[in-house]
């Protein structure tokens, strides 16, 4: 249920000319028709993209984008098969700092099959910057080893459930691998196959961490919670009666000390979804139900 992504595309040589590139990845086949999820950097930019089927079936596919989410570093693929095997998906919210966890993937690209490293979860919720520039969150840190070519693979538990999609390692660091995890890679799946992109849950505000100097500075009540700077006009926010000023402190029931926080949940929402709030305005705490719009299009 592991694949390799073998990728085709064109880039750029000293003196600019077009050249030939070909680089690998590594994917979990989804449905028994041929879905495949891996990592949006994988495939981006691909001309032809061929899939390679685990040992001892060994058959090779050409496949065809579905959709891909540069924000998530997220895609899906098709092969034209049946009956493959699939992964089975798991969840990641159930993980915990020390579980053994186990690496799957398409590493340097050697041939012969997957490669299996195994490691525990060194930690949860990481947020890194990519280094193709963009901010990745919620994310599973782990000790196994995670090499070129095993991006887009999946990170299991003992149960065989997968957790996470391995998506970066970080230059000049050992032992630091990250994936996104299932929960968060679940939803973006489900819209890609559908529509091909993503439409994002959009609340319209302006948001900064309340820090004890913040909190000094606008005479606030509370030390700790999502300060709103600032509400774009008739947006959900808006029309929800929030208020720059007010101090988002809770989210579902769920207390929210964090900016990235607010911005990791709304990732895992939809436009149309009514999500409920506490917030402080000056020393009354109130409770306001929001329901989302969809992030304009720049």
């Amino acid at each position: 249920a592991v694949v390799a992504v073998l990728v085709e595309s064109t880039g750029l040589d000293f003196f600019l000319q077009p050249v030939p590139q070909q680089g690998a990845g590594s994917g979990g086949i989804i449905s028994a028709d041929g879905l495949i999820v891996t990592n949006n950097h994988v495939v981006e930019g691909a001309r032809k993209i061929t899939v390679v089927l685990p040992p001892p079936d060994g058959r090779t596919f050409p496949a065809q984008l579905v959709g891909r989410d540069p924000v998530t570093d997220l895609a899906v693929i098709k092969i034209a098969g049946s009956d493959l095997p699939t992964v089975k998906l798991g969840r990641s919210a159930e993980m915990r700092v020390g579980d053994w966890v186990v690496a799957i993937g398409n590493a340097l690209g050697l041939e012969g099959g997957p490669t299996v490293t195994v490691g525990v979860v060194s930690a949860l919720g990481r947020s890194i910057r990519s280094g193709r520039g963009s901010d990745l969150h919620d994310l599973i840190q782990t000790d196994a080893a995670i090499n070129p070519g095993n991006s887009g693979g999946p990170l299991v538990n003992l149960r065989g459930e997968v957790i996470g999609i391995n998506t970066a390692i970080l230059a000049n660091a050992q032992g630091l691998g990250f994936a996104i995890g299932i929960d968060s890679v679940t939803p973006i799946m489900t819209q890609l196959i559908a529509r091909g992109r993503i439409a994002r849950a959009w609340m319209g505000v302006s948001i900064v961490t309340v820090t004890p100097a913040l909190a000094a500075e606008n005479g606030l009540t509370t030390n700790a919670g999502v300060f709103v700077a600032g509400i774009v006009r008739s947006s959900p926010a808006e029309r929800a009666g929030l208020r720059p000023g007010d101090v988002i402190v809770a989210l579902e029931g769920q207390q929210i000390v964090a900016a990235r926080a607010l911005t990791d949940f709304l990732l895992r929402k939809s436009p149309g979804d009514t999500v409920k709030l506490d917030a402080f305005r000056g020393p009354a705490r109130i409770s306001l139900s929001v329901t989302l719009g969809e992030t304009p299009t720049p």
